[in-house]
């Protein structure tokens, strides 16, 4: 695999397998859709995009005040638009991560730090440095209550950055925006269309301090998403139903899916979590060698060997409706 290679790419492996229908479980979006009853034909783009009503829909949904959100192009621009800002020359990633982070560090020329946090999560860091931590995580999906590490974060005065891309996922997890009032350091990335099945819609968006949020928006351009980018985002999230049916259909097919997983000899470790996917550890089997074996049956998994403390035993398999693993007992 590429060093910062990702899942997803459907394209590619019809190319490579000549399949035609492909079952994508290597990329961690949401197999429920919110249901978009605007007529995008006839959506007005003549003028250039307003955000207030997304500003406003987006305040409401987090329980923030307007002034505290920038929106950008997807999460991932998000990344590297705040990595340009700030001054920390050490960046602290409690890994395994997603891989941009380490990318941004070393395109922006900082000194990278990893913590192994299945091993060492309350390790001491560099003073005045950026923190990374990605809740919940990826590429194992567990969620982690942050106070003992926001005392550690705040005596050493580090720059934090929660990722909460797949915070939605988790019915009862609490969102580190409770952190804003007690840490003026603190900022907070959400990724709206994992949850929102959307990842061609690029609408992501950074929570912090109104003070940090102006800062930001200082080196910013004016229109950074399309006016149908804005609206499908408006119109998903006035699916009302939407977020108690992932709930319901998610639980279902994950608990499918992890039952699939125990029934497989070659299966010798499933990680808890509490996302929309589970991190698996094969037993005489590398990853390479299971991703050939589904792709027989034009399914893609995610080979977990390029993330930091981890080998080629591991891989990423996200929670989608109607597949059954025990099937593979037959290949």
């Amino acid at each position: 695999m590429k060093t910062y290679s990702h899942g997803g790419d459907i394209t590619t492996f019809k190319e490579k397998t000549g399949c035609k229908e492909v079952l994508d479980l290597s990329s961690n979006i949401n197999f429920i859709k919110p249901k978009i009853k605007k007529d995008f034909n006839n959506l007005s783009i003549f003028s250039y995009p307003n955000y207030d009503k997304l500003y406003k829909a987006l305040s409401k949904k987090f329980k923030v005040k307007k002034s505290q959100i920038e929106l950008f192009n997807g999460a991932t621009s998000a990344i590297y638009s705040f990595f340009s800002r700030v001054k920390s020359k050490k960046v602290v990633i409690y890994s395994p991560a997603y891989l941009e982070y380490k990318r941004a560090s070393k395109l922006f020329k900082k000194e990278v730090v990893l913590i192994d946090r299945f091993k060492n999560l309350y390790e001491d860091i560099p003073k005045n440095s950026l923190v990374i931590f990605v809740n919940p995580s990826t590429p194992d999906g567990r969620y982690y209550k942050l106070k003992k590490l926001f005392k550690l974060w705040k005596k050493k005065k580090a720059t934090v950055l929660v990722d909460e891309s797949f915070l939605e996922f988790c019915k009862n997890c609490k969102s580190a925006v409770s952190f804003l009032k007690s840490y003026k350091k603190l900022y907070i990335l959400k990724s709206l269309t994992k949850f929102y099945s959307s990842a061609g819609v690029r609408v992501g968006i950074i929570i912090s301090n109104k003070k940090n949020i102006k800062k930001l928006k200082k080196y910013e351009p004016l229109w950074k998403i399309s006016e149908f980018d804005k609206n499908y985002i408006l119109e998903a999230l006035k699916d009302k139903s939407f977020i108690k049916r992932t709930f319901k259909e998610n639980k279902k097919a994950k608990k499918r899916l992890l039952k699939s997983l125990e029934s497989l000899s070659f299966v010798k470790k499933i990680y808890p979590s509490s996302a929309n996917f589970v991190l698996v550890k094969l037993k005489d089997l590398t990853a390479k060698e299971f991703q050939k074996r589904v792709q027989k049956r034009c399914i893609m998994i995610r080979d977990c060997s390029n993330f930091d403390f981890l080998d080629d035993s591991f891989v990423r398999i996200a929670v989608k409706k109607g597949f059954d693993f025990r099937s593979l007992l037959l290949l």
